[in-house]
């Protein structure tokens, strides 16, 4: 796997402040896409053991809330085996810790991947961005197309359930 970047203290990529995984790779090439620079699956640097300590050293601190899996896309092919790996190890190593995950495959399209680590992450942002659907109103999200997903109660449930942040 490879990516463009790991940002720390991150507060529009989910809930409270976040440690977010920019990944190299998406096959949607949503028109508008905010990050285009992160389609090429081979673009950004290879994600290696000096990145994945610099992941956890950052999601070690108290005070993030969780971890957001972005890109590019972390489902896209070459993507999905390693962000599997740290899903389960961040879910093992923090379970105090939430994890989010954007994609633009559709939540029906996810489902059919058959993941065994998915039940894992709490929300997925799905769906392509849809430049005419576009609303900066929208929390979370680009378009109105898209949905945040609450993954547990999606998978109880077998239909897609949208995520509601607690009060």
């Amino acid at each position: 796997m490879r990516y463009h970047n790991i940002t720390n203290c991150d507060m529009v990529n989910g809930t409270g402040l976040r440690t977010v995984l920019w990944v190299a790779g998406c096959e949607h090439h949503c028109k508008g896409c905010q990050n285009p620079c992160t389609w090429d699956p081979n673009g950004g640097i290879p994600f290696d053991d000096t990145a994945e300590a610099e992941l956890f050293s950052y999601l070690g601190n108290k005070y993030i809330d969780g971890i957001t899996f972005s890109g590019g896309d972390p489902l896209h092919p070459n993507n999905r085996d390693e962000i599997g790996r740290l899903v389960n190890k961040v879910a093992d190593s923090f379970s105090d810790k939430d994890i989010w995950l954007y994609t633009g495959y559709s939540w029906d399209e996810i489902v059919k991947l058959n993941l065994p680590w998915l039940n894992k992450v709490n929300v997925v942002v799905e769906g392509k961005f849809v430049l005419d659907l576009r609303d900066i109103d929208l929390q979370w999200r680009g378009s109105s197309n898209q949905a945040v997903v609450d993954v547990k109660m999606s998978l109880s449930e077998g239909t897609l359930v949208p995520w509601k942040e607690e009060e």
